[in-house]
């Protein structure tokens, strides 16, 4: 085993040297599949508990598309996605696919680039995440991304940290500078800020230049007021429609449930968005099928938009996670300048990624989980 990592590892560093050079290594007979063509990766064979995750030594490593870049992983980080991918959410797409390889966010070194990137190099420190439909995950010492799936990684942070940031930052930014378009001067709600994607919320709201107040978990008030919301409530002991002070040009509600569904709109101010992360159109797929569950929840939507819009004269958005190259450069920038972190709670080896989802599903541990390559 030794003998054929030091083997992969020569190849590498040979192709590395070449396209340093300035040469492709296609066009001088390498081709991008020598480089790496099965590594070690988490599988989810079946849907279920912590326990159905499997780590292989010798998954197959597909070739390189043309815009691909082949990563070689350092840190991964679970986002609350994963846990629910394992435990059947979005079974009605992925079901007929398994094995699936779970993981959204990555940070590690370029091992290989595809013949029409531009931006990026072999050798590069990198970090980045994967769109939520992706079938070969982030869960294995080779992931693969696209070129506009990908920034550098700030020299400033490690791996760990910067392993962390990038999927639920990018569900953020497209709910606040994507959808609600905020600007300086504005209000901004975040419902739930303890979270990795509330908390980065906070911080890109503040980075904006706008007024941020957020709900969240007692234990959570001195960090959100640290990253510099003038309000943080806790949401378990205060009347959060009472206190909140004036109304929002945005909400974004990351909680999603009908009571703070209620408080985001009548907090809105005329012309605002109310944007929840808990929309329906997975778990309605799931429940009746792509053929009958994605136009009922469409319709579902196309409703309550209609009706918000007529009742209260405000935008109500679901939203989710998508790339965005440009929202991916501010992220960065962000990080560098030290305005954006995730803070990581944990870390587990790859090799414990069992425990680690475990943990997740108990609640054992709330805050953000890390796995390691060695």
């Amino acid at each position: 085993m030794r003998s054929l990592l030091r083997f992969k590892q020569l190849q590498i560093s040979t192709t590395d040297h070449i396209q340093r050079l300035g040469y492709s290594t296609s066009k001088l007979g390498f081709g991008i599949r020598n480089i790496v063509t099965s590594c070690r990766a988490v599988l989810l064979p079946r849907f279920g508990g912590a326990d159905v995750l499997q780590v292989r030594d010798n998954v197959r490593v597909p070739d390189l598309k043309p815009n691909e870049v082949l990563v070689r992983a350092r840190a991964i980080s679970i986002n609350p996605l994963d846990t629910r991918m394992r435990a059947g959410y979005g079974r009605s797409l992925f079901e007929s696919l398994l094995p699936l390889i779970l993981g959204r966010d990555v940070s590690g070194e370029i091992a290989a680039v595809g013949d029409s990137v531009q931006t990026l190099k072999v050798g590069q420190e990198v970090f980045g995440a994967l769109h939520p439909t992706a079938v070969r995950g982030t869960y294995a010492d080779y992931a693969i991304l696209s070129e506009d799936q990908l920034t550098q990684k700030p020299k400033t942070i490690s791996h760990m940290e910067a392993s962390s940031i990038p999927f639920a930052a990018l569900t953020a930014w497209r709910a606040l500078k994507s959808t609600a378009r905020i600007t300086k001067g504005q209000r901004v709600l975040v419902v739930g800020g303890g979270g990795a994607v509330g908390y980065s919320a906070v911080q890109l709201a503040v980075a904006t230049g706008c007024a941020v107040s957020t709900t969240c978990e007692s234990e959570s008030i001195d960090r959100l007021l640290a990253a510099g919301a003038e309000q943080a409530l806790d949401y378990t002991s205060e009347d959060l429609e009472v206190t909140l002070k004036g109304q929002y040009n945005a909400v974004l509600d990351t909680i999603g449930i009908q009571q703070t569904e209620r408080m985001g709109i009548n907090l809105l101010k005329r012309g605002g968005h109310y944007m929840t992360l808990q929309g329906e159109s997975a778990s309605l797929t799931d429940r009746y099928g792509l053929a009958i569950g994605l136009p009922t929840a469409t319709a579902i939507l196309l409703k309550k938009q209609m009706e918000y819009r007529f009742s209260h004269g405000i935008e109500y958005w679901w939203t989710y996670m998508r790339t965005d190259a440009e929202g991916l450069d501010e992220i960065r920038r962000l990080t560098e300048a030290g305005r954006l972190k995730v803070p990581v709670q944990k870390t587990f080896p790859i090799t414990q990624v069992r425990e680690a989802h475990d943990a997740k599903d108990k609640r054992i541990i709330p805050g953000k989980v890390v796995l390691e390559f060695d």
